[in-house]
């Protein structure tokens, strides 16, 4: 017969293995270098970071909001 502390206790060593295994993710400072990456370009082609760097500085700026609804 299952307990009702047995289901929580299961919730709670499941979100504490969670914790356990997933590495955070470490945010960028200024001045760090950028992971390299792709993503897809206007036209539809991937565009590698690195790619755009060996041409010269990047600046890289994101419209967080710009095309939500919010």
């Amino acid at each position: 017969m299952k307990t009702r502390g047995s289901g929580l206790l299961a919730i709670v060593v499941a979100l504490l293995a969670t914790a356990v295994f997933v590495a955070p993710a470490s945010a960028l400072q200024v001045g760090d270098k950028a992971p390299d990456f792709t993503l897809n370009g206007p036209d539809g082609k991937p565009v590698k970071l690195a790619d755009l760097l060996a041409k010269g500085p990047v600046v890289i700026y994101t419209f967080i909001q710009a095309f939500t609804g919010t």
